[in-house]
């Protein structure tokens, strides 16, 4: 599954910095997670680092983006192949 920044973002900029793949970047109004770069940390840490450091706690799962631990490997490397 990719993550998903709620509208309860307030732009802190904390978690952007922390994403391994560079899916974190700031949208019209908040921050914004690209589901097609999201692994939710998977090949870099054990649980995903910007739910780790957000101070207001609104990044969740995506509901309509939903990956098993295989596919989120799967992506993760392929991103890390095209580095």
């Amino acid at each position: 599954m990719a993550l998903l920044i709620t509208d309860e973002c307030i732009n802190c900029d904390v978690c952007e910095p922390q994403c391994p793949n560079d899916a974190i970047s700031m949208g019209e109004d908040y921050y914004v997670i690209d589901p097609l770069r999201c692994t939710e940390c998977v090949g870099h840490h054990d649980e995903p680092q910007c739910q780790v450091v957000c101070p207001v706690e609104c990044i969740e799962l995506h509901p309509q983006w939903q990956e098993n631990q295989q596919a989120l490997m799967a992506k993760y490397h392929r991103l890390t192949e095209q580095k």
